[in-house]
């Protein structure tokens, strides 16, 4: 009794990003940068629920203890809305794009979609199989930064590019021997994106420059890491 009810609970855990979903969903529609603000801090609190709940859930055993329940499609369920479609409706109700451009916000979605319906979306060895669709970032960063619509499309069209590319990625949370530097450098980039909010319009430069120090990290260690694979085979 009590291990399925630590398994409901790890469930419960995730199911907690579909509140993060509903209140980025308001406060989108609402629209306005002090909303916009409140709407990146649900998707930041969305991404930690995401990055520790499989930890969680593997500690509770759950596909052993509930196997008539699968987590990882409440998970799927929740990471496309958080990751992927309401970040994409940000940027679309922000207007960083021109009337005439919104419509290559489709593009990222269906690249997306893609991404998320791959069978070996997650490697075996615990990689991303092409860019992960972390939207949320790429919006936080070209609304944060007001990136000119003309980088900020190309930005997009690149990313979705990356997603049908069979590069590796690294899985912050079975990142292996990576395991300590990404965690480290991930936790100092949530201080750094969390002063961002509190700052906000009165964020210095620096900051919003340096935090991309992650981001940059991650991209550039998982090109690495598939350049050594492609380069063994």
């Amino acid at each position: 009794m009590g291990a399925r009810l630590f398994a409901w609970l790890a469930h419960a855990y995730t199911a907690l990003g579909l509140v993060a979903a509903a209140a980025i969903f308001w406060l989108v529609v609402e629209g306005g940068d002090q909303a916009f603000r409140l709407a990146f801090l649900a998707m930041l609190i969305a991404t930690v629920i995401d990055a520790t709940d499989g930890w969680l859930a593997r500690r509770a055993r759950v596909s052993e203890v509930l196997p008539g329940f699968d987590g990882r499609r409440l998970d799927d369920l929740i990471d496309f809305q958080t990751y992927t479609c309401l970040p994409l409706a940000l940027l679309w109700r922000a207007d960083v794009l021109p009337g005439p451009w919104q419509p290559w916000l489709l593009v990222p979605l269906v690249a997306s979609a893609y991404g998320f319906c791959q069978v070996h979306a997650k490697t075996d060895d615990h990689y991303f199989l092409g860019f992960p669709s972390y939207w949320n970032i790429v919006a936080f960063y070209v609304y944060v930064m007001r990136m000119p619509a003309a980088a900020a499309l190309a930005l997009i069209l690149a990313l979705s590019a990356l997603t049908f590319v069979p590069t590796r990625y690294l899985y912050p949370s079975r990142a292996g021997r990576r395991a300590l530097p990404t965690n480290l450098l991930g936790s100092v980039w949530l201080a750094s994106v969390l002063a961002i909010l509190w700052m906000w319009g009165e964020s210095p430069r620096w900051l919003v420059v340096g935090s991309l120090a992650f981001p940059a990290y991650y991209m550039l260690a998982s090109w690495a890491i598939s350049f050594r694979i492609w380069q063994s085979r």
